[in-house]
Formats: C-alpha cells, structure tokens, sequence
C-alpha cells in the first residue's frame, strides 16, 4: 500500500495500517485490530514471551505426553503459559536464537512500528540485560504484505528495535539493518507505573543497581552517592558489605534455628512464611536467584514453615518484598513481607 507523505507521525502511520487492514477484512481475532498488533493467519508459528510480562520474561510450554490438538492449540494461547509452563529464571542462562517480534508497520530497511506501547522494545532490553540475546542474535517480523511501507528514519528512538528479516505471506524480505539494537534498558524512559505492573522489571533494576548503573526512573531525579558513602556491590564481585558476616556465614546458606542477624536494622530484613512443610532450603534458594532477589543472608527455619531474608538496607528489602509478591513454592503461595511488619502484627 502506498505511504503517506513525509512529516507524518509514528500514530499517522499506526492508523493508516489499522483503518486499511479493518477496511480490507485483512485481520484475525481479535478485532477491531486498533490499538493491537494485528493478526492474521500465514501457516507460521510464534512463540511469545510471558503475556504483558505480568509473571516473569518467558516461560516455558511443555506439551503433557500425548497432548491432543485441541491442547496444543491451547499452549499456544494465555491459558496455556499457565496450565503448561515453568518460568524460565533471570539466572537460568538461556540463550534466544531467534527473536520473533510482532509490528504494525516495518519498512523494507528494518525500521519497526509496534503498537506504541513499547513491550517489544521493553522484551528485548530486557534479554540484552540477562545475556540472552547478542547483537549477533536475529530478528525476525511477521506481518502483511500491506503493512511493509516507508518510515522515516528520525522517528526512530534509542529504545527501538530493528529488524533483520521480514516475513509476509508472498516474501521474505533480508533488510540489511544495520543501526544497532539497544544495549539494554533505558531506565529513564520507564515509568513507576510500569515498574508496579512488572516483577521482573523490579529485579532487574535491583540487580542493575547493585552493579552500580544508573537506574533512575522517568521523573525521577538522579541519586548521586555522598562523597566519602561507599556504595554497595554485588556478593559476586568479591566484595561484602562492612558489618556482614564473613565467609564463615555462607551468605544464602542455612542457619537452622538461628535468629534474624542481630546488629542490622530489622527494616533490612523480609519475612518468608507458609513455607511447604517439605521444601527445603535450596527449593528457596533456587527461587530467589531465578527472581534476581539473592540476599545477604538467608535464616531458614524450616520447621516452622518460615525464612528470614537479610538486604543491605530498607530499599532493598522493600524492592524484594515487591519482587517476591505472589511467589510460589510447589502449589503453596508465600508470605511475604519487611520483618518489621511481619512481627507486629
């Protein structure tokens, strides 16, 4: 379909591509396709992470034995990331071949158009920052022939994917793109609002921070560190916060029956409750590093069913109270809250 004239806006675009598809009857369920990345049916197959990144990055679907047609379909869809599904951790080290991402418009030089709410750009950073993805790694789009126009380059930002080849129904298009893909996530352009909606997002600014990157939020106002303040670095680097245990403490190790440290401030502390009766202390461990949310230490108190979590600080702890909400081990939901409050009440 011919583009419209120079000067036009991303939302021009987006339009032009909606109001034609919808004119046409070119789109899939659902419709109306505004707002949407469109669907429609090419005999192709997508694999898609964690719907809205509501419960992690990506999940992975294993089909039951003898799965059926119908529940293949089904593991295609939400309800099937849920029934048949394991998350995939921050740590688990996997390795993406081959990024598949959804446009309303490309152009034949590898400029994308998402559906402006930025959760492809957002996936993407996102695997750069967990070293799933490389700028070796390529990326694919698969849209209709009428969604392939002309974008001007300066409506490109930073933050924007490119894509390296173009699938439609009748071509496959080598786009040759060679701007570089984002480095990773542009903390600046994320909102609290959007922090609030995403576990992972909280874990990997933790993370981010902790090796000392500049993670200041969109509106927020850059925290320099005091002259003179030390600031705090991960475990892995060798190094531990003064007033931690020693080597002879094995941070995450278990202290059975021992008490919350003594000496910290009790805010640094996150309450774990309604363990399993039979989870261990590695089934707790394990979560944690997948979730991006190791701590200073770990007290376990197995026998009656809790843990203690020690951070370096209050911020800390309450960055992985929120990370840790609704965090399950086999089919029990934790409880998860600052020790603080845990005692009072």
């Amino acid at each position: 379909m011919e583009p419209r004239a120079v000067g036009v806006s991303k939302q021009d675009i987006r339009e032009q591509i909606w109001d034609h598809m919808e004119s046409q009857n070119l789109a899939d369920f659902p419709r109306p396709v505004h707002h949407r990345i469109p669907n429609f049916k090419s005999n192709k197959t997508l694999l898609v992470p964690t719907p809205r990144l509501r419960t992690g990055l990506f999940n992975k679907i294993t089909p039951p034995p003898g799965a059926t047609k119908d529940i293949l379909r089904k593991c295609a869809t939400s309800q099937g990331v849920r029934n048949y599904s394991v998350p995939i951790g921050l740590d688990s080290r996997v390795l993406v071949d081959l990024v598949v991402v959804g446009s309303v418009a490309v152009s034949e030089k590898g400029w994308r158009i998402g559906k402006g709410e930025g959760y492809a750009d957002l996936e993407y950073a996102m695997m750069v920052s967990m070293g799933a993805v490389s700028k070796e790694t390529p990326v694919v789009t698969i849209v209709h022939d009428c969604q392939v126009v002309d974008i001007p380059e300066e409506l490109l930002e930073e933050h924007d994917i490119t894509v390296d080849y173009i699938l439609t129904p009748t071509r496959v298009i080598a786009t040759g793109c060679e701007r570089p893909q984002p480095m990773g996530i542009t903390w600046s352009k994320i909102s609290r609002e959007m922090m609030e909606k995403i576990p992972v997002l909280r874990s990997l600014r933790a993370r981010e921070q902790q090796a000392g990157k500049d993670v200041t939020l969109q509106g927020e106002h850059q925290h320099l560190p005091e002259p003179g303040r030390q600031q705090a670095v991960p475990l892995s680097a060798g190094r531990r916060p003064p007033d931690t245990p020693g080597p002879e403490a094995n941070s995450m190790e278990a202290a059975r029956g021992s008490p919350p440290g003594e000496g910290a401030p009790l805010a640094a502390d996150v309450y774990v409750g309604n363990l399993p009766r039979d989870a261990r202390v590695s089934d707790l461990k394990r979560a944690l590093r997948e979730l991006g949310s190791v701590p200073l230490r770990l007290t376990w108190q197995g026998p009656r069913r809790r843990a203690f979590l020690r951070y370096p600080d209050s911020a800390a702890a309450q960055q992985a109270v929120s990370c840790l909400q609704g965090l399950r081990l086999g089919t029990d939901t934790l409880r998860v809250a600052l020790a603080r409050q845990q005692r009072d009440k």
